[in-house]
């Protein structure tokens, strides 16, 4: 068993396919470093495509899919923390741990072992907050982090007040309780990324896009909220789930939630390259790898990688 193996990349650059086909060569176990997977009963939105975590018969063991209802609010906190357990699960048992994710902020801070604290809610805070506009909010966020020198908060990922409002909660709060957080230890990993050409991620999120939505997300959307889930609730999650609602709920006409719902996965690709080339600045060596190679010139390439070739 060697050690960790992270494989991340923007939305539709195909890291998944990559790391199930890594786990069949290796014997792993993936680790999802996705933050809305985690959820139950959100499939389609999602993309969890839990079918090609079976080849040949064979099913590939995943964790930290599926084990929060849809309604709550998991957090990065939880997520570390759970990490941590399966990573030490997977390790134990002799098998090969392969984190697969698009969300920095997760990959980032089991990598670089994030101090944080379980951050209660402050029902004071979030009153003072609550008739700010969205761009208070990010301003109010920014000055945040530039005081507790936190990148922890991506404030360009903040697409709604709701979540704007829970990252200055958490700000705040670390801010004065830097001492009761909580470290972990960072984790040794080879970090590969999937290089996609911007134009190629383009036409794949618009194809992926029309194919989910003929594969029923606007049912998924419809039977939470069927479940009683409140609108707010779903919307907190964004993208999909965001502009879906507003469909359902008659805030948004089917054609304009096509399009900004679109235009929205768009820019989150590319903050999730931000994010990724911030990392590197931040210390994490990446190995970018062309997303267009064929499926097993990219094991190959990953291979020699954790054999100990400098570059590919």
């Amino acid at each position: 068993m060697g050690k960790l193996i992270t494989i991340l990349g923007p939305t539709a650059s195909g890291k998944t396919s990559v790391a199930i086909a890594l786990a069949v060569e290796t014997g792993g176990e993936i680790i999802s470093g996705d933050s809305r997977q985690v959820y139950r009963r959100m499939d389609v939105g999602t993309g969890k495509d839990l079918a090609d975590y079976v080849v040949g018969g064979r099913k590939i063991p995943y964790h930290l899919i599926d084990i929060a209802e849809p309604g709550t609010k998991y957090n990065l906190f939880q997520y570390q923390h759970d990490f941590i357990r399966a990573y030490d699960s997977i390790v134990e048992r002799g098998a090969q741990p392969i984190l697969c994710g698009g969300t920095g902020l997760y990959i980032e801070a089991v990598l670089r072992g994030y101090k944080l604290a379980s951050v209660p809610e402050n029902k004071a805070l979030r009153a003072s907050l609550e008739s700010k506009t969205l761009d208070e909010l990010t301003a109010i966020l920014k000055d945040l982090k530039q005081k507790n020198g936190s990148n922890m908060h991506n404030t360009t990922d903040v697409d709604t007040a709701k979540r704007a409002i829970r990252a200055i909660e958490i700000e705040t709060f670390n801010g004065e309780n830097a001492a009761e957080a909580a470290m972990l230890p960072s984790i040794t990993s080879l970090v590969i990324g999937i290089d996609i050409d911007r134009e190629d991620r383009r036409k794949k999120i618009s194809d992926r896009l029309k194919n989910r939505l003929e594969e029923g997300m606007v049912d998924e959307v419809r039977a939470l909220l069927d479940s009683g889930i409140p609108p707010e609730d779903l919307i907190y999650y964004g993208l999909e789930y965001k502009f879906v609602t507003e469909y359902i709920i008659g805030k948004l006409s089917y054609n304009d939630m096509y399009r900004r719902l679109e235009i929205a996965i768009h820019q989150f690709a590319k903050r999730q390259m931000t994010w990724f080339r911030g990392m590197e600045r931040r210390g994490t060596h990446i190995h970018w790898i062309n997303a267009a190679l064929p499926l097993d010139e990219k094991i190959e390439k990953i291979k020699l990688l954790m054999n100990g070739c400098q570059s590919v």
